[in-house]
């Protein structure tokens, strides 16, 4: 997807137009004051936590003439990987916006890189991956910042990716100090945003340093011989193997050996949800439909109230030539300043409805899902995706599972993308519509599948056909189908959408040939069939980016097949008539 072309203040004409009536100075992508500082400086250092262990920090300050001016400023902190903004560290150069966050100094305010304990230029182990011994950090310099000779006591904290998440545990442990949280593309439970479905098939591990690694950075001040950096880099390779944790937790109940504790429930912020909630801290949270985290965001949103989201055309922790950094700026000067910025004034959802790979505008919303938005079936049979008003029929479809898949030009990482796979598993294809449909929501399936084999995993995509045969993917949904047994969730979740337990005991392997009825969700999207196009779905058993599988026990061929409720169904939440 290529929206870097766009004009974005043609895009963001009616969206302006409509916050125009109110009484502020700004409205949505247009806040841009004039810097207070011309310079900025910066300095690093160690503070030391409560067990002994030294942390690295790097403080950029407003500066006159080389020198830290005099004042007492918000603070805006981010627990990354290393204080030196490491492009691996999630928020590198092809993250423009949050980037750039230490260049509002400029503008009053002191931003401050941490680097989380065993990691970067810090002292300590990693123990899993956001464990509470971070969240106890968070807390404890949450309120280090704030008894600063140069810090005015109201404290920020923003992320993406790994530190998106560690800016909602820092959330979690409400530090009186914490007035405002910006956090991207995080999990809302690390189950359902590593094991989707209850299957290993996303991009992360989980960061992995070795010494070669550790020593290539910067140091800290003082520290130009890397003597201290060399002593934290042998303690971080004392750090929780990530991978080999993953593999011991196949389930959301699992327990892992490795580091002693239910990991999914240890790390996961919905474990944590009444004390996020009780925090009252105002949340902004920042999403993209391209990114494998979309879903994790909106259902935040649901389950924090006062909370606000932005999800835009873009990957992971991308924000293309879109001005986040000054929404971003809005955000903080709202909740640290006290400012009036228009932003309480706005409806808390802004999102991009995509009109093809190219066009699209920005929509806003009061609720997730949207207001006028409703569920329209099509039937997925032998002859095609139908519609209610067109002739019925069934499904008998069978295919070969390709475990070894290739996807040309992609490869795993944050910006994995599923590809269209014209040559594997089952093509359903509606006639070229005779008007546009937008879709915005979380799609959903229902199917029932049968095997050989004790289990089996399906893959769905939902895609576009353009007149000309090509095909993108809008998104995607998945799940194991021994784990198929749906139930209530413990938080708010999206209007009709299924949720699973994933407990080992909700464990259901298959009966050889005995058809077994799945219901699953699909990634939320955005995104408006063109007039003359046509709505596909694709099934398939496996995924390029699938790891930890055992090919021994999954289906060899996969046949899907009407449930006996009734029609295979595809369910689109379909906008307007």
């Amino acid at each position: 997807m290529n929206y870097l072309s766009k004009n974005w203040l043609n895009i963001l004409a009616p969206v302006l137009i409509a916050f125009s009536t109110l009484s502020v100075a700004s409205g949505f992508a247009d806040y841009q004051p004039a810097p207070a500082y011309e310079e900025t400086s910066e300095a690093s250092s160690y503070v030391t936590m409560r067990d002994g262990v030294k942390l690295a920090i790097s403080v950029v300050r407003p500066a006159k003439n080389g020198k830290p001016v005099d004042g007492k400023f918000p603070v805006i902190w981010h627990h990354t990987l290393s204080i030196s903004r490491e492009a691996r560290d999630g928020t590198g150069g092809f993250i423009s916006a949050l980037h750039a966050i230490p260049t509002l100094a400029k503008h009053g305010y002191v931003v401050v890189q941490v680097a989380r304990r065993g990691n970067g230029q810090s002292f300590g182990v990693m123990r899993g991956y956001h464990d509470r011994n971070e969240a106890f950090d968070a807390y404890e310099m949450t309120q280090w910042l704030a008894e600063q000779p140069w810090s005015d006591g109201n404290v920020g904290v923003y992320g993406c990716s790994n530190t998106g998440d560690a800016a909602m545990h820092a959330m979690s442990v409400q530090p009186p100090a914490l007035k405002a949280v910006f956090a991207g593309c995080f999990s809302w439970h690390k189950f359902d945003a590593f094991r989707r479905g209850a299957i290993f098939a996303q991009w992360g591990t989980g960061p992995a340093r070795t010494i070669e690694d550790d020593m290539a950075i910067p140091p800290v001040d003082g520290d130009e011989d890397k003597k201290l950096q060399r002593q934290a880099a042998e303690e971080h390779q004392l750090a929780t193997p990530l991978l080999q944790m993953w593999s011991e937790l196949p389930f959301r109940d699992s327990w892992s050996k490795t580091v002693g504790s239910r990991f999914w429930s240890e790390g996961s912020v919905a474990d944590y949800k009444d004390q996020v909630a009780r925090s009252g801290i105002p949340l902004y949270i920042m999403g993209g439909w391209f990114d494998e985290l979309r879903d994790q965001g909106l259902i935040t949103l649901l389950n924090v109230p006062g909370s606000r989201a932005i999800v835009g055309p873009w990957q992971h922790c991308r924000n293309d030539d879109f001005p986040l950094l000054d929404e971003i700026h809005r955000f903080f000067d709202t909740h640290l300043k006290g400012l009036e910025t228009g932003l309480n004034q706005e409806p808390p959802l802004h999102y991009f409805v995509m009109e093809g790979s190219e066009n699209g505008h920005w929509a806003s919303s009061s609720t997730w899902p949207v207001e006028g938005v409703d569920f329209k079936a099509f039937a997925m049979t032998d002859s095609g995706l139908k519609t209610e008003s067109q002739a019925g029929g069934t499904l008998d479809q069978h295919f070969d599972v390709k475990f070894e898949q290739n996807c040309p030009g992609e490869k795993i990482s944050s910006r994995s993308q599923p590809c269209s796979t014209h040559e594997e598993g089952i093509h359903i294809t509606s006639e070229p519509l005779d008007h546009a449909i937008e879709v915005t929501g979380h799609p959903k399936v229902t199917v029932n599948l049968s095997t050989n084999q004790k289990d089996a995993n399906l893959f769905a995509y939902l895609e576009d056909v353009a007149p000309d045969g090509s095909v993108t993917v809008i998104t995607e949904g998945r799940l194991k189908a021994s784990m198929r047994k749906t139930d209530s969730a413990p938080w708010l979740m999206p209007e009709g959408t299924p949720w699973h337990r994933w407990y080992k005991e909700d464990q259901q392997l298959l009966t050889a040939n005995k058809p077994v009825e799945l219901t699953f969700a699909m990634m939320p999207t955005s995104w408006v069939f063109a007039a003359n196009h046509k709505i596909q779905v694709t099934f398939t058993g496996s995924d390029y980016r699938e790891r930890l599988r055992d090919d021994a026990g999954h289906a060899q061929t996969i046949r899907l097949t009407n449930p006996s409720s009734g029609t295979a169904v595809l369910m689109l939440p379909v906008a307007g008539n």
